[in-house]
């Protein structure tokens, strides 16, 4: 089968694509015969050996899949061979095959495209994780979301509207804005152009946001916790500005804020049941219509490179999706 393999940490372009043999079929894992991959900003940090995990050279990037199951290993009996199915690993699924564990298997509706399903996981898990389980975001609350025209943002922006929440969207240009707002935001922000803090006060007459979704870090965080209400959550999502910002302790202390880590993927492998439960809701949001993965481009298996490089750049938009085999030309 052909694949992209890392062979030592780099940047994107020292990636490969070669043949490679199929992975092995264990007791509880699937095989998977791969129509799309979702790409998304850990991978670019996962190659680069700036990411928690460290998979033993060579291996293949890629967090999330969509396609087929062919093939059941020892013990399972679902999803059936056949069955269209998205799914989600710590790495490699830059492949044309994939093997999965079965409970992290999720079968997909007929109406769910493949190149769609690839862009699900990773963003809407750690969205619904976040503002369900860890922030409890209630109806009528003020949600901030920073990045919020990445895959993640652009899902947190749905999802919290989705829960009855006032959502202001952040992000660093009026192009990327605008997307928020086809997405749902209801208040829109250019921190660079516009002082953040500043501006969330005056939308809320001066409270702040009850939560803030923070995938950014950086000088972000450090503005967000600023702008932030009494008794407020302050999901810390990720660090896609580069830096791993620091929370002043004082403003915890005076404002009784929480700052809540959120690691989906953690908890996923930890509570597959739970996690399917999540899926099995976002699933039924996407037939309503309530969410949609915004896939800003499409690009066969082998130029997984150029992918990588638009995170490098900061010119991604929502998701990029990698088409494999015929589906990829």
């Amino acid at each position: 089968m052909k694949a992209v393999l890392c062979r030592a940490f780099g940047p994107p372009e020292t990636l490969v694509v070669e043949s490679v043999g199929p992975p092995a079929l264990e007791p509880g894992t699937v095989r998977i015969a791969v129509a799309a991959v979702g790409v998304n900003f850990p991978d670019l940090l996962l190659i680069e050996g700036k990411y928690q995990v460290r998979p033993p050279f060579p291996f293949s990037p890629g967090l999330e899949c969509a396609g087929t199951v062919t093939e059941l290993g020892p013990g399972v009996t679902a999803p059936r061979p056949g069955t269209r199915v998205m799914t989600f690993l710590s790495h490699g699924c830059m492949a044309e095959e994939v093997v999965a564990p079965a409970d992290c298997v999720t079968p997909i509706p007929d109406a769910v495209p493949f190149d769609t399903a690839a862009a699900f996981p990773v963003v809407y898990g750690t969205s619904y994780h976040a503002l369900v389980a860890r922030a409890a975001l209630a109806a009528g609350e003020v949600l901030l979301v920073t990045g919020a025209s990445g895959g993640v943002g652009l899902s947190a922006v749905e999802i919290g509207k989705r829960m009855g929440a006032t959502v202001i969207a952040a992000a660093g240009s009026d192009e990327k804005l605008a997307l928020a707002r086809e997405h749902g935001a209801d208040h829109l922000v250019n921190y660079r152009s516009e002082d953040m803090r500043e501006r969330v006060k005056a939308l809320t007459d001066g409270r702040g946001a009850d939560v803030i979704y923070d995938p950014v870090g950086g000088d972000v965080f450090d503005t967000a916790m600023r702008c932030i209400a009494w008794n407020g959550r302050l999901l810390v999502i990720g660090f896609a500005s580069g830096r791993i910002a620091e929370a002043k302790t004082n403003i915890v202390l005076l404002k009784e804020i929480s700052v809540v880590g959120v690691a989906w993927g953690a908890f996923a492998k930890r509570d597959p049941a739970a996690n399917q439960a999540y899926f099995a809701t976002l699933l039924r949001w996407y037939e309503k219509g309530a969410v949609r993965p915004r896939i800003s481009r499409r690009l066969p298996l082998d130029d997984a490179v150029v992918a990588l490089e638009g995170f490098r750049d900061r010119s991604v938009v929502g998701k990029q999706v990698l088409l494999v085999g015929a589906a990829g030309g």
